[in-house]
């Protein structure tokens, strides 16, 4: 079987789902989706059953259709603060957007269950291999390679008799164990440890292994509505002037985490890492309750009566049930170009923001006419990883925001596109009050002086040239 398209987009997740539905609105192109999923959504389909959003709902989805309610959360941690939406709602979600908008344009056609490689993909139900040519390009939506536990495998070993599998396994449980050790610092480490306390775990039967501390983003600053402004707008003013005034690498995360911007688990213990988890504060308050943080590096393996870590041993039983959490939320951490020729490779063009990234992407490729000026407005946001990601991550979005602030059609772009989150909220602020105004003159008075320092930040990064395991 051979297939004719516009475009060939690998991948139904996330971003492969925002990029088509961009160029479905803007463009006149026909496309084709491959997926190994049997329903949209990438990941989402492998996800433990109690994951959600880490940030709001209101800027996750596709461009054309809101996955919010435009709720706030009226219980539990995330109390007062825009709604995150369950991972079951997202799956839902997606299908409905593929099921609804997608399929019924009768310019996408979806093969799910299938497997693509070197220009052909075949079916893994019925082993049909079907030829496509991508007229005028193939999009690879699965380049950030996103893993969860479930799907990953564990980088040590693990001995027969050994009581082990992914957080998904938790709501499974019909009996307690001696106690639960969850592996894994970043945001499924996170989810399960909350997961435990939420549901009446005592914190002492809880044993955290960490083998970085991260630094944390404040979900309360990160709430793209009207009645957010000064704490969401506020909070990047803030962060504009920290940058301006910080004189040192370690000046700056001090002045981050007065400033409520950065935090941290443990204020003794110095993060090295930066993964972009994001908390609440009181669930932070939460994770505060478990006294047993291992710091003794990454695991090499568990035996049925200890664990074996880089620094030292602890002891543990086969009675203990070890959860993993170790899988990196992303596996792809080295970028490309993102236009080059016959290939599209949607990354991340501002820092954490990986949805609004590929609808960015889909505009620019509908809009502008050669890859030259595509890569020039969407320079490649480097995935953090280890601390000192973060201004690397800041000054390659702040390099973006530049370039877009002199092409009068991306500025209304940004305007009306609701995965923004942010344009809207800073232009619609009113000229006359004041207080706005003066949190948007905090953020413009320090944005040039901050685009210089953070020059001499990158330089000190460069000269440490640490490499954390």
């Amino acid at each position: 079987m051979r297939l004719e398209t516009d475009y060939l987009i690998i991948g139904s997740g996330a971003v492969g789902m925002a990029f088509a539905d961009v160029m479905l609105d803007e463009s006149d192109a026909d496309m084709v989706i491959v997926d190994r999923h049997h329903l949209p959504g990438g990941h989402w389909n492998d996800a433990y059953s109690f994951v959600t959003l880490h940030q709001p709902s209101t800027f996750y989805g596709v461009s054309s259709t809101e996955l919010s309610q435009g709720r706030k959360d009226a219980v539990g941690l995330n109390a007062g603060l825009g709604e995150l939406a369950s991972g079951a709602e997202v799956s839902a979600y997606f299908n409905t957007v593929m099921r609804h908008r997608f399929l019924p344009s009768g310019r996408i056609r979806y093969f799910p269950m299938c497997e693509y490689r070197d220009g052909a993909f075949t079916s893994i139900l019925s082993g049909e291999r079907t030829e496509v040519v991508a007229r005028r390009r193939t999009v690879d939506a699965t380049w950030l390679k996103t893993t969860v536990p479930s799907t990953h495998t564990p980088g040590f070993e693990v001995a027969e008799g050994v009581r082990f599998g992914p957080l998904n396994d938790l709501p499974k449980l019909d009996r307690p164990p001696a106690g639960y050790v969850v592996i894994g610092g970043g945001k499924t480490g996170i989810d399960a440890c909350l997961w435990l306390l939420e549901n009446g775990v005592d914190p002492d039967s809880i044993r955290w292994v960490m083998p970085r501390d991260g630094w944390l983003l404040n979900r309360n600053n990160a709430q793209p509505t009207e009645e957010f402004f000064e704490p969401t707008v506020g909070a990047l003013a803030n962060q504009m002037e920290a940058v301006a005034k910080a004189t040192s690498i370690d000046d700056l995360f001090d002045r981050l985490e007065a400033a409520k911007i950065l935090l941290r688990l443990d204020p003794s213990v110095r993060p090295k890492m930066f993964h972009a988890a994001t908390v609440s504060l009181p669930e932070l308050e939460q994770l505060r309750r478990i006294d047993d943080v291992v710091r003794l590096g990454r695991i090499q393996r568990i035996e049925t009566e200890q664990i074996v870590f880089d620094q030292g041993t602890l002891p543990t039983s086969p009675d203990h049930l070890h959860v993993d959490c170790s899988a990196s939320a992303v596996g792809n951490l080295e970028p490309t170009p993102i236009f080059d020729g016959e290939l599209i490779v949607p990354q991340t063009v501002r820092s954490y923001q990986p949805v609004f990234s590929a609808a960015f992407v889909a505009h620019i490729e509908a809009t502008y006419d050669n890859d030259v000026d595509k890569n020039r407005l969407c320079g490649v946001v480097p995935i953090p990883n280890h601390d000192i990601d973060w201004i690397r991550g800041l000054a390659a979005s702040m390099m973006n925001q530049a370039a877009w602030s002199q092409e009068e059609g991306l500025r209304d772009w940004l305007f009306n596109n609701r995965l923004d989150g942010m344009s809207r909220l800073i232009r619609s602020a009113p000229k006359d009050d004041a207080a706005k105004q003066a949190i948007l003159g905090k953020m413009r008075e320090n944005t040039m002086p901050a685009l210089a320092n953070i020059q001499n930040l990158l330089a000190e990064a460069a000269e440490r040239n640490v490499q954390y395991p």
